[in-house]
């Protein structure tokens, strides 16, 4: 990092107090403003808050401005320790895994949606570390965002936080009529409109009270959705060993008929996707990084709890409903992917003959889905600011006030979210489906590029002469676990162009071949676009002796770092060996 650069954010982090709310850290703490009450105060909240201007070196370049706009947004600081635990437990419960699975099952067979998700559960596992150690290193506005623009190149960096933004803000109208959908399972003469509505106000009103009421309401969704799991694990388990009102030893007899795959391997490669998107929203921690008090304390807890996220929620849920529902049942063949009644959970319950409890698992997929449109405004509306700051869209997008809100990202989402209620038109599947082909393969291009970046980041540091030493927090899977990450993703996106392609069961055309495949030609769209805006051609990525690896650190003098790790390690090595085995898994 250069040296004018590093003695102008070290001058930012000493001018760097907290407010009287504790929330939003102002950078210039020379004046104190009135407080204003009430009414008064409500309005004063949406005002954009007041930073003294940066006055930005202009011999910096592009990439050091951004990363310096990043490093100080005004983003309220008000997510605990508890709000990241449960967003990392319960972030990506939602309908990949509720519904997503039943087709899962249909197309792969109990053995073919173990092998994927164990697959691809083990790569985002190898992501969340490096996403970890990079956020908890750099917890900037923006996160992986920011980090593709200062680690790989400008353009790609545009075209991934293009493309992560408008990911969020199309799924969030998807989510509000599935949500309208499950009400379908007790009530089918209401129109949905009227439960869409509801719904949308409901999100929209979480969101308004900033990042404390997203992590409030994630904190509620991701309990529900933990119990729900943990209580069906212990009734599959129950009903495989024949304790249930029918009665009757279940156990394998479904993996031998009607057999453990459905498909063959190319099966198993359409399940790769479903597995990948049922993951989608693991990310979300390292988004919060910015807008947690202690991203040094919190996030690695946050990020190891994913090891146990999927071995516990995942793994061994779909292997007792690969036990307990056939691949061949009828139910799961429903024309509907947010249709609680093709849920293999629910499938599961009714099979087992237990009344009631297909209802309680229906609440709990509508309560999935609606935190999943609860974290579309979060993740869009922050996407959009760091935009802003970088000079990739619009500054209005960073206009961020008072409670540290990104008010502009908000209101552009839950505008795009306003495309819920044309689930009363004859014409919503077919809109929607070519709204959700925007979206297919978008988390696979996004966590590959945090394990690239992590990959270039980690290459920087040591042809710098610098040791991962002065890292608060290291990838337990190390660069060996990104390069694993970067070749599953890349194999992945492999998969689902066969796949495309070749559709099973199908024939070759071009209808499904863009609705899977549709989100690459947009980035590539995307990615050409700023090339040519900016005339960047003869860059194709960034050197490492051009990369900054200090910009947006919280803790700048190393030597004090280093010293307080020491000291951390030494502690742990002198506890006894349980504590050691439970402070490195959790």
């Amino acid at each position: 990092m250069p040296e004018k650069e590093l003695k102008y954010v070290a001058s930012l982090n000493e001018n760097l107090v907290e407010s009287g709310t504790g929330d939003v850290y102002n950078i210039d703490a020379t004046h104190e403003p009135e407080k204003l009450t009430g009414w008064a105060g409500f309005k004063d909240s949406f005002r954009r808050y007041d930073t003294t201007e940066l006055d930005l070196d202009p011999n910096l370049t592009e990439v050091e401005k951004t990363a310096i706009l990043t490093a100080n947004s005004p983003l309220s600081r008000s997510l605990k320790n508890r709000h990241l635990q449960m967003i990392a437990i319960g972030g990506a419960i939602g309908t990949g895994l509720f519904v997503g699975s039943g087709s899962a099952l249909r197309h792969g067979g109990p053995a073919g949606i173990l092998i994927a998700w164990i697959l691809v559960g083990s790569m985002i596992y190898a992501t969340v570390q490096a996403l970890g150690e990079l956020a908890v290193t750099f917890p900037v506005s923006g996160a992986f965002v920011t980090y593709n623009i200062r680690f790989l190149d400008p353009s790609w960096g545009f075209a991934m936080a293009w493309n992560y933004g408008l990911q969020w803000m199309v799924v969030m109208p998807l989510e509000l009529v599935a949500a309208s959908i499950t009400i379908k399972f007790w009530n089918t003469s209401v129109n949905s409109a009227a439960w869409v509505s509801i719904f949308y106000a409901l999100i929209i009103s979480i969101n308004f009270f900033g990042v404390k009421g997203y992590g409030e309401a994630e904190f509620v969704f991701s309990i529900v959705k933990v119990t729900a799991v943990c209580g069906f694990i212990i009734l599959g388990i129950v009903l495989i060993c024949g304790g249930g009102p029918h009665g009757g030893y279940i156990g394998a007899q479904y993996w031998y008929h009607p057999g453990a795959f459905a498909h063959g391997f190319k099966g198993v490669c359409t399940v790769f996707v479903t597995a990948a998107f049922s993951f989608t929203g693991t990310e979300l921690a390292g988004l919060a990084a910015a807008e947690t008090r202690n991203p040094r304390k919190s996030l690695p807890k946050a990020t190891k709890q994913v090891f146990w996220r999927i071995t516990l929620f995942y793994v061994i849920s779909l292997t007792l409903i690969g036990c307990l529902v056939p691949y061949t049942d009828k139910r799961l063949f429903s024309a509907s992917s947010a249709d609680a009644s093709a849920s293999p959970f629910v499938i599961a319950i009714k099979n087992g003959g237990i009344k009631g409890l297909p209802s309680v698992m229906n609440v709990v997929i509508m309560i999935a889905v609606l935190s999943v449109g609860n974290s579309c405004v979060f993740a869009s509306s922050r996407t959009l600011a760091a935009l802003g700051a970088a000079g990739l869209a619009p500054k209005l997008f960073n206009y961020i006030d008072k409670m540290g809100r990104p008010l502009v990202g908000i209101i552009i989402q839950c505008t795009f979210g306003a495309l819920c209620f044309l689930g009363a038109s004859s014409k919503e599947g077919t809109i929607f489906n070519w709204l959700l082909a925007l979206t297919g393969l978008s988390t696979v291009f996004t966590w590959g590029s945090i394990c690239l970046c992590h990959i270039r980041f980690r290459y920087a540091l040591g042809k710098k002469g610098r040791d991962t030493g002065e890292l608060a927090f290291t990838s337990q899977c190390g660069v060996i676990g990104s390069y694993y990450g970067l070749i599953m993703n890349l194999l992945i996106l492999v998969a689902q162009f066969w796949v495309a392609l070749f559709p099973l069961g199908g024939k070759p055309n071009a209808s499904d071949f863009f609705s899977a495949y549709l989100a690459f030609p947009v980035i590539i769209v995307c990615y050409l676009g700023h090339k040519f805006w900016t005339k960047s051609w003869n860059t194709i990525y960034i050197k490492w002796e051009d990369m900054d690896i200090d910009t947006g650190r919280r803790e700048l003098d190393l030597d004090v770092l280093r010293q307080e790790l020491a000291e951390q390690k030494a502690y742990v090595a002198s506890r006894p060996w349980w504590y050691r085995v439970y402070n490195f898994w959790c």
